[in-house]
């Protein structure tokens, strides 16, 4: 199992800067907002992810809950990242940290 976060912890690695937010929620919902800075991950794009991304740079993936996203992060890991999992995802984060959003809907 990948490691799992809190919405706390998650706010901090999101003000360091250093990791990398990566949404895998679904397009409409990664368009209408997500966090600053976050990417958004699906099939349709994965292979381009894995071939573009630094292993050097620690991922947090968060998903809309924060049970789909362990799975994500578990599978990234294994492909060598360094991948945590945001519990309470999107949801909560927004809720809690209205401030990191980028929202355009």
């Amino acid at each position: 199992m990948p490691e799992r976060i809190s919405p706390a912890e998650g706010k901090a690695r999101f003000d360091d800067g250093n990791a990398l937010f990566v949404d895998i929620r679904d397009p409409a919902s990664f368009a209408a907002g997500h966090l600053r800075g976050a990417i958004h991950l699906s099939n349709a794009n994965v292979d381009q992810f894995l071939a573009d991304t630094s292993r050097e740079r620690p991922l947090v993936i968060y998903c809309y809950h924060g049970n789909s996203s362990q799975g994500a992060a578990d599978w990234l890991g294994e492909q060598g990242f360094q991948a945590v999992s945001l519990d309470g995802g999107y949801d909560i984060f927004r809720q809690q940290f209205p401030e990191t959003l980028e929202e355009t809907a």
